[in-house]
C-alpha cells in the first residue's frame, strides 16, 4: 500500500462539495444501520439511539417518548444527517488542502482516524452537553464511529471527480 507521503503539501485545493454532502449521507445511513442492527443483537430497545438523538434538538422529553414517536424519530433523523453531512465536510475539508485523498490507504487512514477522534468527542467532550450520550459508551459505538469515518472517506475519495492529482494520475481511483 503506497501513501505517496511525499505529495502531502498544503496545496489550497477546495473540497469537492457535493462528494463530501453525499459521503456523509451514505457514512449516515451505513452508521444507523449498524447501529439499529447493534441494538436488536444486544436487545436493547431499538428506538432508543433515535431518541437520544432528538434528544439533541429536542431535550430530555425526547428520551421518555414512546417507543416509536413518528415526530421523535422524524426529528432524530434529520438531526442525524444533518450531523453526519457536517462531519463529512469537516473531513473533506482536512483531506482536500493536504492532499490527504491521494490514496485509497491514506484515505482510509485518515477516516479512521477521525472516526476515533469524533467519538472521543461525541461520547467524552459532548456529554457535558447532553449527559445521556454517557450510557452508550461502549466498543459498539466505538467501532461503528471507526466506519462511519472510514466510509466517509472513502465515499469521499470515490465520488470526488478531479482531473488529476499531484502524482498524474487521473480521477480518484
Amino acid at each position: 500500500m503506497e501513501l505517496h507521503m511525499h505529495s502531502h503539501h498544503f496545496d489550497r485545493r477546495m473540497p469537492e462539495w457535493p462528494a463530501a454532502l453525499i459521503g456523509g449521507c451514505v457514512a449516515g445511513a451505513v452508521f444507523l444501520v449498524i447501529e439499529l442492527f447493534a441494538m436488536r443483537v444486544a436487545g436493547q430497545p431499538l428506538w432508543a439511539p433515535l431518541r437520544m438523538i432528538a434528544a439533541i434538538v429536542m431535550g430530555r422529553d425526547a428520551l421518555q417518548a414512546a417507543p416509536f414517536a413518528p415526530g421523535v424519530v422524524a426529528v432524530a433523523l434529520v438531526t442525524h444527517f444533518v450531523l453526519s453531512i457536517l462531519f463529512a465536510v469537516i473531513l473533506a475539508v482536512i483531506m482536500a488542502p493536504f492532499s490527504l485523498d491521494s490514496s485509497v490507504g491514506l484515505a482510509s487512514l485518515v477516516g479512521v482516524v477521525f472516526g476515533v477522534l469524533l467519538y472521543v468527542i461525541n461520547f467524552h467532550g459532548m456529554t457535558y452537553l447532553f449527559p445521556w450520550f454517557a450510557d452508550a459508551r461502549g466498543w459498539a459505538s466505538f467501532l461503528n464511529h471507526i466506519v462511519f469515518g472510514l466510509v466517509a472517506a472513502d465515499a469521499y475519495l470515490a465520488l470526488e471527480g478531479r482531473e488529476s492529482d499531484v502524482n498524474g494520475r487521473t480521477g480518484a481511483g
